[in-house]
């Protein structure tokens, strides 16, 4: 079965055909600057062959329509027709109460996606825009969705609800639901793989580190707790948001600066985290060089970026008693070995040790050999097995994908 799986962002296209269930990828790549005249397009292929083009792209069915054509080309194509696609899977940030689960989209399911839109305002209506383009195009074709936030509907009320009144999480359904759920669910999967003990029997806390960051404490394969909550702004600082902030200062701004929700909204989005506190950059790397340059302001920054994750992962170890993995995953994750070693040496009360060998020294690996994909980096007599994991969503997603299809076509 081959599977397309999309993630449709406001202006871009991510895309990854997979053969299910061998799990092998065919063909993966991007569209960027959709509704532009000069959109991109990239794509690799299994076999190394790559490719590139711009054209003016629209909107997102023009997107579809194009990357359906490329796809399904006769001389050149992954697939012979686009009939040889054969399901779609697609990311979707925002589930809220009404999806514990990957679900066959129709009707009813479009519309809850759509009742959620004041919820993720910058995340389902664009991968919405994705749903209705491969409608539009491949009519007879399953969709299917898999929310980000899913994965997290395990969490107990304890740590979901807020202290507010029940009138309002009952009216407004304001709660904790948590995001990066496909990425935290598949790298807990793979770090009992790894470690070669049933995801039942470990406590895991994941740390998704980049431009976006969350933590999850993930207690027996279930989360428990995770650090983003209503909406992606809470927990971690990030690239551009501020994370965990005291509510009255948005009251105290709103009265001293007069500002409006909307005009809040974008302070705490776009101009706070990273790039608010050093005045420079939301980009860890380009903060790692300015800070060694004797840059106060990136240090401040980089330095209560990784405070705030070390308090996270102290806090899940504390709510699951105990801690059996640390994962590593995203674009800081996977790539700063010197955060991470930071990081982990303010968790040695815990017993976490780390190999400086298998760690690296670099801050992005510079002058060092390519690390594996997937590695253990605790050191033997490590008490905490530390493990640095590159998320496959799109994997994760097909997967999703087949197992509902082939549940639906046994009964």
């Amino acid at each position: 079965m081959n599977i397309l799986v999309i993630h449709s962002g406001s202006s871009s296209l991510h895309y990854q055909l997979l053969d299910m269930p061998s799990e092998a990828w065919i063909v993966k790549g991007s569209i960027e600057r959709i509704g532009t005249g000069d959109a991109l397009y990239t794509s690799q292929r299994r076999d190394g062959a790559v490719g590139m083009e711009t054209r003016e792209l629209a909107d997102h069915d023009a997107a579809v329509s194009f990357l359906l054509r490329v796809l399904s080309d006769r001389a050149d194509g992954a697939v012979q027709s686009v009939h040889d696609i054969h399901a779609v899977g697609h990311r979707i940030a925002h589930g809220g109460e009404f999806f514990k689960s990957a679900v066959l989209i129709d009707g009813d399911v479009k519309i809850k996606i759509k009742q959620l839109y004041d919820l993720a305002p910058l995340h389902n209506p664009p991968q919405m825009k994705g749903v209705s383009a491969v409608q539009k195009y491949l009519a007879d074709t399953p969709q299917v969705a898999v929310f980000d936030s899913a994965f997290h509907q395990t969490m107990p009320s304890r740590a979901y609800r807020y202290a507010i009144p029940n009138a309002l999480y009952r009216k407004h359904g304001i709660r904790k639901y948590g995001f990066h759920g496909s990425t935290h669910e598949y790298v807990s999967r793979r770090a009992a793989g790894m470690l070669n003990v049933p995801l039942e029997q470990l406590k895991i806390v994941s740390c998704h580190i980049g431009n976006e960051a969350s933590c999850t404490a993930v207690e027996f394969g279930r989360s428990v707790d995770t650090s983003m909550g209503m909406t992606p702004l809470e927990g971690l600082m990030t690239g551009t948001q501020s994370g965990d902030l005291d509510p009255a200062v948005l009251l105290f701004l709103m009265r001293k600066e007069d500002l409006t929700a909307n005009e809040i909204s974008s302070l705490l989005h776009k101009h706070s985290g990273l790039s608010g506190i050093s005045g420079i950059s939301g980009d860890v790397p380009e903060l790692i060089a300015a800070a060694g340059g004797g840059n106060s302001s990136a240090q401040l920054a980089l330095d209560m970026y990784e405070y705030r994750i070390i308090k996270y992962i102290g806090a899940y170890a504390a709510a699951m008693n105990g801690i059996d993995a640390l994962v590593f995953t995203g674009d800081v994750g996977e790539g700063c070995a010197a955060m991470r070693a930071r990081i982990c040496r303010q968790l040695s009360y815990a017993g976490i040790r780390l190999d400086d060998a298998m760690n690296g020294t670099g801050p992005f690996g510079e002058g060092e050999p390519p690390a594996p994909a997937e590695q253990v980096i605790s050191s033997a007599d490590s008490g905490v097995s530390v493990l640095v994991i590159p998320a496959d969503e799109a994997l994760l997603i097909a997967r999703k994908t087949y197992e509902l299809l082939r549940e639906r076509t046994k009964n």
